[in-house]
């Protein structure tokens, strides 16, 4: 199983601790003749266990077809709502919010190509990422693309656990659909911000589990993407 590398300390420190918690509870129990410590063994190595589960890598298959849009994260689409964006899209947009889960992958992903024009972080509180509230209170990093098509929003919200939002993006940067960007650590929300006056259909529907770089959220124009 591939790890990210967004979350080599993380790895590093939860995989040791585990496996030294577990080491001294093995040799508490052998010292001790008490078996049924070794039970407790089960906790650290499964603490362990699932930071390798959750900074999984898994490979993708990004779509191909110049009009796709792929969806940016994985998890559950909880919002689909036609909004205002004024912050860089600056028109009517459609709104796609994705909730992530603890279980789901959390990397992010481009989700469609062109150039980052715009990056602004800012700091706020930390609700629950399944709360539509998070959208406009929580700590957050928005990610402008200008592309072929129109303008794009990309945003990393922090959730209640989360506590940090990866972005390796620079102003300048090019990006490819599905190419790995960053990701927001243990429970989050992502949203994509595509403008309504830019031919962009809505392939997806609300309650709609999707996978970053793979499940095609939306084509341009009338193509359908396959």
């Amino acid at each position: 199983m591939a790890l990210t590398t967004y979350a080599k300390r993380e790895i590093a420190v939860f995989t040791a601790l585990g496996i030294a918690g577990a080491a001294v509870l093995a040799a508490v129990a052998y010292l001790t003749g008490l078996w049924w410590i070794y039970l407790f063994c089960i906790i650290p190595a499964g603490a362990a266990g699932f930071t390798l589960f959750f900074f999984r890598d898994p490979r993708r298959t990004v779509p191909q077809g110049g009009q796709v849009v792929v969806a940016p994260a994985d998890g559950k689409i909880t919002e689909i709502a036609q909004v205002e964006e004024g912050d860089y899209v600056n028109a009517g947009s459609h709104k796609i919010g994705i909730f992530l889960s603890l279980f789901n992958v959390h990397l992010n992903r481009a989700p469609y190509p062109g150039k980052v024009e715009y990056l602004k972080y800012t700091p706020g509180k930390f609700l629950n990422a399944g709360n539509l509230e998070s959208s406009k209170v929580n700590e957050s990093n928005a990610i402008g693309i200008a592309t072929e098509k129109c303008r794009m929003l990309l945003r990393q919200i922090s959730g209640v656990i989360a506590r940090r939002i990866v972005c390796e993006l620079k102003e300048g940067d090019s990006v490819e659909t599905g190419q790995k960007f960053g990701m927001i650590k243990f429970g989050s929300r992502t949203e994509l911000y595509v403008p309504t006056d830019s031919g962009f259909e809505l392939r997806v529907t609300m309650g709609q589990k999707v996978k970053a770089g793979e499940t095609v959220i939306g084509v341009f124009a009338a193509e359908d993407a396959n």
